[in-house]
């Protein structure tokens, strides 16, 4: 892997982490003012987090300018592994099949993200 790659992933890493950061923030405001119930709850931020990931994977294609396809996958696995980790490190449990079917469809969410980015990149040079 060269270093214009990795970069490209650093870029989609951050970047899934800044939006996840600010859209948490906002939702936990909407939560405390407002009557949203969980069932809501949990679809906005299934929705919320396949933009999000779709958005790293454009970002991680864009600056990758070649095989968006790995870029997007490897952006998608690593905010995969991030988050087994936290979950498996700091609450002592795995990921059981429902999220196992999320983190799937996060992955080919980034990977689509990565595919456009790369076409979007070389379109505007």
């Amino acid at each position: 892997m060269t270093k214009d790659r990795l970069m490209a992933l650093m870029y989609g890493w951050i970047a899934i982490f800044i939006l996840m950061t600010v859209s948490s923030l906002i939702l936990a405001i909407i939560l405390r003012f407002s009557e949203m119930t969980e069932s809501t709850l949990q679809w906005t931020t299934l929705v919320i987090g396949l933009l999000t990931l779709f958005a790293g994977g454009f970002i991680s294609g864009m600056k990758g300018k070649e095989k968006g396809w790995l870029l997007g996958v490897l952006t998608g696995a690593g905010f995969t592994l991030i988050v087994l980790l936290f979950r498996y490190l700091g609450y002592e449990e795995g990921m059981g099949l429902t999220q196992m079917l999320y983190h799937s469809g996060y992955v080919a969410i980034a990977l689509l993200g990565g595919m456009i980015g790369v076409n979007m990149s070389s379109s505007t040079q």
